[in-house]
């Protein structure tokens, strides 16, 4: 026990300093992105708004209306530690009155953040109309939705989604399959070209193939009336002629005798 309290101990001052608190988000951030996405559909510390110097932590490539055109969808984590470890305190209290004090701390961080994000980041047409805050604790996540209507009242000022963990997840999974659709839809598309291409050359090699047969069954007519009609016209003719000996007929066609072939 003494060993979990202080692990526990250590853990606190490691999120008590901001830097490094950043820094554990921003990991559970990209370990999630890498799990779901491929290394081509996100990037790391993208300038999304011409002019500023923010750079956003993650950015998910979506693709736009021009084919070469890249939109993308701000991600950055957000981490108040201390609103949340004043609020569980309070829970551990019972007073009523400081825990909605402190929550409203929370709401407050959270709607600051939500500013800055939005100012920083969104940028249409370079990005989506909307950019995600990232929650790395589902209990802070889940203390966040208690506040009634918060999801909504962040869509609507600033044109933010808040997220935990599980929630990013499934986002980027719908995503995912809008991804694999999308490409379905382009490999289709190319299929589609090659058929068409295939189609019209068939269409060209049946005529050269109906050409070519024509000119076989042409040369095949020619050769079968040079072997019957003419063939026969010169045997009739030839049944005329006169046989004569073998050696008359050597010496008539000029035949070299066998002793001279060897």
């Amino acid at each position: 026990m003494q060993s979990i309290a202080s692990g526990v101990g250590d853990l606190k001052k490691v999120l008590s300093n901001v830097k490094t608190r950043g820094v554990l988000g921003e990991y559970q951030l990209e370990n999630i992105l890498e799990q779901i996405l491929t290394p081509e559909q996100y990037a790391k510390n993208v300038a999304t708004k011409e002019g500023s110097q923010g750079h956003v932590e993650f950015a998910v490539k979506l693709p736009g209306k021009d084919s070469d055109k890249v939109v993308w969808l701000p991600i950055d984590s957000k981490f108040p530690i201390e609103s949340y470890d004043i609020l569980i305190d309070e829970y551990e209290k019972g007073d009523k009155g400081a825990i909605q004090a402190a929550r409203k701390t929370l709401i407050v961080s959270i709607e600051r953040f939500a500013k800055d994000i939005s100012e920083k980041y969104v940028s249409p047409p370079n990005t989506t109309d909307f950019a995600i805050m990232f929650l790395p604790i589902e209990g802070l996540f889940a203390e966040v939705l208690r506040e009634p209507g918060i999801l909504e009242t962040m869509r609507q000022k600033y044109n933010i989604t808040i997220t935990g963990p599980t929630t990013l997840s499934a986002l980027l999974n719908s995503l995912q399959m809008g991804f694999k659709t999308l490409v379905m839809q382009k490999r289709s598309s190319e299929a589609w070209k090659v058929l068409s291409a295939v189609k019209a050359e068939f269409n060209t090699f049946g005529k050269q193939l109906n050409k070519v047969r024509s000119q076989l069954n042409t040369a095949s007519s020619s050769l079968e009336n040079l072997q019957e009609t003419r063939t026969r016209a010169m045997e009739r003719k030839l049944r005329d002629v006169d046989a004569i000996d073998v050696d008359s007929a050597k010496d008539v066609l000029e035949l070299p005798d066998k002793q001279e072939e060897a």
